[in-house]
Parts: structure tokens; sequence; C-alpha cells
């Protein structure tokens, strides 16, 4: 049986409030990137890293490179949905350590070229499902010189989801873990 589709865990920011790469930081007994592959696996999913770092080059699980590189996340968005091969495709940014497994079958089961939660009433780029049209978007936007992720899910016409907001919250600085 095929897999239903990709999840894609984002690594690559700079980390730069958090002073050290997200991905490492550990909540209940694991680091945010084993918990987010292990929760696209229990979904089902094939699970590939976005973004490649040093810091992150022992970890065992495949990693993309941006396409196009310097371009921030979008770059990295591109690549996920190119490497999904007309497969859905769930962003998932490592910092979101309360996202769980309901919330990804939302997004997958959701219809639209992008499916996306909104936080504040603001679209959760990097909590969301692209499905294979919506490769046209992102390249016509990149074309463009538009590297906004929300621009991208506005040119899509995504579909809000409508997941817990606590669920959504995410980890930019120390500060945010104490929360």
């Amino acid at each position: 049986m095929s897999q239903p589709g990709v999840l894609g865990v984002f690594t690559g920011g700079a980390s730069r409030r958090m002073g050290r790469p997200k991905a490492l930081l550990t909540h209940r007994g694991q680091t945010l990137v084993e918990r987010a592959v292990a929760l696209g696996r229990e979904v089902g999913l094939e699970v590939v890293l976005v973004g490649r770092r040093p810091e992150l080059s022992h970890l065992p699980w495949p990693a993309l490179a941006d396409d196009p590189p310097g371009v921030g996340p979008i770059g990295g968005l591109r690549a996920l949905v190119r490497h999904a091969s007309g497969r859905p495709a769930i962003a998932l940014a490592c910092d979101m350590p309360f996202v769980d497994a309901a919330d990804l079958r939302a997004l997958l089961s959701a219809e639209g070229a992008v499916a996306a939660p909104r936080r504040a009433g603001r679209w959760e780029p990097l909590c969301a499902r692209y499905a294979p049209e919506a490769l046209a978007v992102l390249d016509a936007q990149l074309a463009a010189g538009e590297h906004a992720l929300w621009a991208l899910l506005e040119a899509a016409g995504a579909t809000e989801v409508a997941l817990p907001a606590d669920h959504l919250s995410d980890w930019d600085a120390p500060e945010d873990i104490d929360a």
C-alpha cells in the first residue's frame, strides 16, 4: 500500500531568538524533530526533513535542500511539494510541539489546493497541507518574486481547517518553552 502523502518537517530556520536549532529542543523526553517524525509515521506518511543544517546532519532521516535556495521557507516548500511527486504534502514547522495526529488527519482530509489553520486571524503555512496542484501556484509566486508564504496561501485560495488554537503554539524564543 502506498503512503497517503509526505510530511515535511521544517528544520532549516536560523533559530536566532532561540540561540540553537529548535529541532533539537526536547519536549516530554523527545527532541522536537523526533516527535514530528513519530507523528508523521503514526499517520502513515513518508517523513522528510526540510532544510539542511550542519548541526542536524547526524539525524537519520532524509533531508531536502531548498529549491531554489536563498528565498526562505518557500524554497523548502517547493522542494517538499516536488518531492511528494503527486501526493499531498504536509508542511510542519518543527517548533510546533502540540500538533497531533488528529490535526494531520484533518489537514489530509481537507479540500482544495492548500488547506491550513489560522491562528489569531493569520494563516499557519507551516502547519498546512499542499496538494499537487499547489506547485503551479508556488512556481507562479516564485516567478513573481513573491516569497511570503501567507501570500501563497491567499493566491491558492486556501481552505481553512479548524484546529485547536493551543495546538498551534510554537517555540520561537526560550521563554516560549516555559509558557
